[in-house]
């Protein structure tokens, strides 16, 4: 398996922007960096994307840390979609997408880091527990074919006990790779109707399931099957890490990082760490996420 370093040739060390520096820096104060010992580092890297990956990454930066102290990171989670758009406008170093590349980002290069998944969760006093991917379109396409709870069927587990309550459609705003990937994989690229809360971190969609009985939303595996919440099985196969690695969960993904042309040394030395170091892959399983050791077992 190649490392994400002989993807990248004739690297460089690039600096976010003064202004960009000190917002992110701002940010650092509501998204820390989960090392206590950060602030004497000589290196800090800036980068941004996905929330929905933010908690295995936070992971990964506090055990890089402790190898090389020198180094930190500060990440903002303002979606994978607007983490690109970061690095393409020379704003963040890296960025953390869940969707796969899209030809139209120019001036920037992309590496697999480690297998996620897109869940499909409900409320834990929701008695369904199976869907097909169809029945998930169906509440969710711009003309739902499924409006109220009653209306759903169970792919082939225990149907909803909700009745008539109407469905509470809870997903992510366009800034967010989740986003583009539900809308790829689930519509067929068709958009969502106008029902749909449009939440603008994974956390918030977890918070509102978690909050309302009627409530149903995608979202990633580290934010899934939460106090309150549950992932639904889909097409009969459990949103979960086992299923994830063997790529029979059939919304499993890769994230990815995203970095400009001609990123530090430094920056590609740490994803590398990511994708090749056995002891990234134990930190990335413990986080939820599957370690991309498993690619070469299936």
């Amino acid at each position: 398996m190649s490392s994400i370093r002989s993807r990248f040739g004739g690297l460089k060390s690039i600096k976010p922007s003064l202004k960009r520096s000190a917002a992110l820096v701002g940010i650092a104060a509501t998204v820390p960096f989960l090392a206590p010992a950060a602030a004497s580092a000589s290196t800090k890297f800036y980068g941004s994307g996905s929330s929905a990956a933010e908690s295995y990454m936070q992971a990964l930066f506090a055990g890089y840390h402790k190898l090389h102290p020198g180094i930190a990171f500060v990440y903002n989670p303002d979606g994978g979609n607007a983490g690109v758009t970061d690095v393409v406008n020379g704003n963040s170093q890296f960025a953390i997408q869940t969707a796969a590349p899209s030809a139209t980002k120019k001036k920037t290069d992309w590496g697999k880091l480690f297998l996620d998944a897109l869940c499909i969760d409900v409320n834990s006093k929701n008695r369904l527990s199976d869907v097909s991917e169809s029945a998930v379109q169906g509440i969710f396409e711009s003309n739902p074919l499924y409006n109220s709870w009653s209306q759903v069927p169970a792919a082939s587990g225990k149907s909803s006990n909700l009745g008539s309550q109407t469905i509470l459609e809870e997903g992510r705003n366009s800034a967010a790779g989740q986003y583009t990937f539900f809308v790829q994989e689930i519509l067929k690229g068709g958009s969502e109707n106008q029902s749909v809360t449009q939440e603008s971190t994974d956390g918030e969609v977890k918070v509102q399931i978690q909050t309302h009985a009627n409530a149903i939303g995608y979202v990633g595996l580290a934010n899934s099957a939460a106090k309150n919440e549950k992932a639904l099985e889909l097409n009969g196969v459990p949103c979960t890490s086992k299923y994830v690695a063997s790529e029979k969960y059939p919304l499993w993904r890769w994230d990815w990082v995203v970095l400009p042309a001609n990123p530090s040394p430094q920056l590609v030395t740490f994803f590398n760490w990511v994708t090749d170091s056995p002891a990234a892959a134990k930190i990335i399983d413990k986080a939820g996420a599957v370690a991309r050791r498993h690619e070469l077992q299936l």
